[in-house]
């Protein structure tokens, strides 16, 4: 059997500084380009999250607990009332929980201000995030179930 080797010319051993700058240079024109579209994409992440829980999640566990006790719970028995059976009155006589597997937070790691009956939807209850700027007067980013 022959030694079969790849033909290479032998005064050629590796790249030349010009083709490692313009491989730079590339790789940096690229990294400029993207990264700043990458950037704000957590933001709206945490966002779709926290809309996906006020209108979606903690709704379902709350219309189940609605079903199987005709009300759904107070502002002072909160979203806890979907973990654990609630002691104060009006005292669930067909709880059927837990309703949640944990307590939800919002994406910010706040907990979700529940109103029941709701100041903007007295008919059922007010759920809402106050979002990044929790604490700020900047209302321009609360995530709510009443907008």
């Amino acid at each position: 059997m022959k030694n079969v080797s790849v033909l290479r010319d032998p005064h050629q051993r590796g790249f030349t500084l010009i083709e490692i700058l313009l491989v730079v240079i590339i790789m940096g024109t690229l990294t400029a380009m993207v990264l700043p579209r990458l950037m704000g994409r957590s933001d709206q992440a945490r966002k779709a999250a926290a809309q996906a829980d006020i209108n979606v999640n903690i709704p379902t566990a709350l219309k189940l607990y609605e079903l199987d006790n005709g009300f759904f719970p107070t502002s002072d028995q909160g979203l806890d009332a979907l973990i654990k059976k609630p002691a104060s009155t009006p005292t669930p006589q067909n709880w059927n929980g837990p309703y949640l597997e944990k307590m939800p937070l919002d994406p910010w790691g706040r907990p979700y201000q529940y109103a029941s009956p709701g100041i903007h939807r007295p008919h059922d209850y007010d759920l809402h995030s106050a979002g990044k700027n929790s604490g700020e007067d900047k209302s321009d980013d609360d995530i709510s179930n009443w907008q």
